[in-house]
């Protein structure tokens, strides 16, 4: 196999760092990540613009800061989601009532976007192993099949407490 690609943290931007180490090379920058959530800021003011742009509750929308980016850039799920359709990948919540229609065994996915305490991060199989690409950790991180599936059960017991 080839070398794995891992990008290393830089500042907040944790979401651009976990779609470039799923796609295994430099595809997102900061800078079309923010226009993606422009892109989202201005379809959610829109839709709230259909309420009457005199009513309280869009006064109220225009005066809240972005919630698909920050000034640190962290960027939202719906930003994650939206970079990922541009390359024909979908999104699936791991705690959606589709994931569970779907009884999605972990050892037979691709891949993982993880967020734990506010940090994003991605969990890949990479020819036959899975390695979590963690952009905190100095290097890609060896993941067996067997402690795959208690890996992500436990991330999502510490996000749900």
């Amino acid at each position: 196999m080839e070398s794995i690609f891992h990008e290393k943290q830089e500042g907040s931007l944790c979401a651009q760092h976990c779609l470039n180490n799923l796609l295994q090379g430099e595809y997102f920058s900061p800078v079309e990540l923010s226009s993606i959530a422009h892109q989202l800021d201005e379809e959610e003011r829109m839709r709230m613009a259909e309420g009457g742009v005199t009513s309280e509750d869009y006064r109220t929308f225009l005066q809240q800061p972005s919630g698909n980016m920050d000034d640190s850039g962290f960027f939202s799920i719906q930003v994650i989601s939206n970079a990922l359709k541009v390359w024909g990948l979908e999104l699936i919540l791991f705690n959606s009532p589709e994931y569970q229609r779907l009884r999605i065994d972990p050892i037979n996915e691709r891949s993982f976007i993880c967020n734990y305490k506010e940090h994003w991060f991605t969990v890949r199989k990479l020819g036959k192993q899975w390695f979590n690409l963690n952009s905190l950790l100095t290097g890609p991180e060896l993941i067996s099949d067997t402690y795959l599936a208690l890996f992500l059960a436990q991330l999502q017991q510490e996000v749900t407490q």
